[in-house]
């Protein structure tokens, strides 16, 4: 469903009515996404950011015939906002909160496939389809149509990426942070495979960091996948202590596993490049389409 996604897709935002819920919705209202309403527990709202406020999900899905929900829910309170979107229909769910309580991610994940819709997070910035929609908190002045399409860990190197594209005169085609939770909705491998089908994307931009395993996973894929597409990448956390988490829960380190040697290996080894800076990448990005 990402690469399908356009200007005329209709949003809800769940949680309208809080500080970020109201915040981001007007802004991605103002990027051009089509936000069609949104739902909130105070039942005396009855208009938020320009849309209707809805009691929940199903009332908002009834009405509005929204396909797609950002979750604007603190952890604690994540899947009984996911729950409750899948249970109205919605296909496409975007959860931007950090440290969703590993048992309930899992459930999340079996819920989502159980009801074969798509879960982006936790723990991330969200998505976009430069020049057609916004689904989360990507910056607008990183966000341009363009050939590239960028998936990432850590979205303030991603924003830096993106940034750095569109000052250089280019853009992205599909941009996704799949986030930086042990337990996530779409991973790299999940992606790959959206990015070499769809015809906007000429190029590939893998923004990873130490520890798990998803680059490995995606490099494995990356050797198996026909019809091939240049892959950069870079790996953050070159300074990264074994055993401690680095900023997100699922950058940790333990010997070899997650490494950035092993993560730089296997990419190589599968045909991609892997640079050591932000520089040297949007470098290359730019000299090999120009």
């Amino acid at each position: 469903m990402i690469a399908s996604l356009s200007r005329n897709t209709p949003v809800i935002v769940q949680g309208i009515t809080g500080r970020m819920g109201l915040t981001h919705a007007a802004l991605m209202r103002g990027y051009g996404t089509n936000i069609v309403g949104g739902t909130s527990n105070r039942t005396d709202t009855k208009e938020a950011a320009g849309v209707p406020v809805f009691v929940n999900c199903r009332a908002a899905v009834l009405a509005t015939g929204a396909v797609v929900s950002v979750a604007m829910a603190p952890p604690m309170e994540t899947l009984g906002a996911v729950e409750e979107a899948l249970a109205a229909g919605i296909r496409l769910i975007v959860t931007v909160a950090e440290g969703i309580p590993l048992h309930d991610a899992m459930r999340i994940g079996r819920a989502v496939r159980r009801a074969g819709a798509t879960w982006i997070g936790g723990s991330t910035p969200g998505l976009a389809i430069p020049g057609e929609i916004k689904l989360g908190f990507l910056p607008d002045v990183c966000l341009r149509p363009g050939p590239f399409g960028i998936m990432s860990k850590s979205g303030t190197l991603s924003y830096e990426c993106g940034y750095r594209l569109v000052q250089a005169g280019f853009g992205q085609s599909i941009w996704v942070g799949v986030g930086g939770d042990q337990v996530k909705g779409v991973r790299f491998a999940d992606l790959l495979p959206v990015f070499f089908a769809d015809p906007r994307t000429r190029a590939i931009i893998l923004v990873g960091e130490v520890g798990g395993n998803e680059e490995e996973e995606c490099a494995a894929l990356l050797q198996r996948l026909a019809g091939r597409k240049p892959v950069y990448a870079l790996i953050a956390g070159r300074e990264a202590k074994e055993g401690v988490s680095m900023g997100h829960a699922g950058a940790l380190v333990l010997g070899e596993a997650g490494s950035l040697t092993s993560k730089t290996h296997c990419l190589t080894a599968a045909g991609a490049r892997v640079f050591g800076s932000i520089e040297s990448l949007i470098d290359a990005c730019v000299q090999d389409l120009t």
